[in-house]
């Protein structure tokens, strides 16, 4: 059994999809981080960076007492490796997945989020910064659209790159990308969201709470302190 600490975004989202491929059940525990929850001493215990996701392991390898394991790139791959699935084996195709695995986790990311807060929640004034972080979505989204021409998947057979991936493509609208300015990263995108796990992982997400937080208070809470301090 595993327990999914979190909220419904997208870093989070990965890990229900992979749960989900792999049929595995899992408990989803909400952490409210407009409100802070995630630097509680006990969460910060599990997850040092206080970051989400968190998720525990109550059944590992070892055969120990639970085991927590954070940051969406490092859970994906546990799983991948503990389950013996969704990760290529061979050196080259094992290189290739780990190049794209961290490319998505430092670039794809965190500048999708960057984009995602300065467009959709930060107070008014910032249009260097959403310019900036649209544009290198808009980058990264040729990048992937490239990788994809020709492949059903961004490795060729489908694995947890894809998963990484497509949380984030899955907000292109949000951030003003135009998805059909990449046919092949649409093409993939929609083959993706037809996947039946990746739809019972997204029907779950949106059973889980919502946050009522207005944009301000999004703001106050992403940059760890009160939004009247910043400006």
């Amino acid at each position: 059994m595993y327990e999914l600490y979190g909220i419904g975004s997208p870093s989070v989202c990965k890990v229900p999809i992979l749960l989900e491929e792999l049929g595995l059940s899992y408990r989803f525990v909400p952490v409210d981080v407009v409100a802070g929850d995630q630097f509680a001493p006990e969460f910060v215990r599990l997850s040092p960076n206080n970051k989400v996701p968190l998720l525990i392991d109550h059944a590992p390898a070892d055969g120990g007492g639970p085991l927590p394991i954070w940051e969406s790139g490092a859970i994906l791959l546990y799983l991948a490796e503990k389950e013996g699935r969704f990760l290529p084996e061979g050196v080259r195709a094992r290189a290739e997945a780990m190049a794209w695995l961290f490319w998505q986790a430092s670039g794809l990311s965190p500048m999708s989020g960057q984009a995602a807060h300065f467009i959709q929640y930060d107070l008014p004034g910032s249009d260097y910064s959403e310019q900036r972080y649209w544009k290198e979505c808009n980058r990264l989204y040729a990048v992937l659209d490239r990788q994809l021409r020709g492949r059903a998947h961004v490795l060729g057979s489908y694995s947890i790159v894809d998963m990484a991936c497509y949380s984030w493509i899955r907000l292109a609208a949000f951030i003003r990308q135009d998805l059909a300015a990449f046919p092949d990263l649409a093409r993939w995108a929609d083959a993706m969201a037809a996947r039946p796990a990746v739809m019972r992982a997204y029907a779950a997400i949106d059973a889980w709470p919502a946050s009522t937080a207005t944009k301000e208070e999004r703001f106050a809470g992403m940059c760890g302190h009160d939004a009247s301090v910043v400006r």
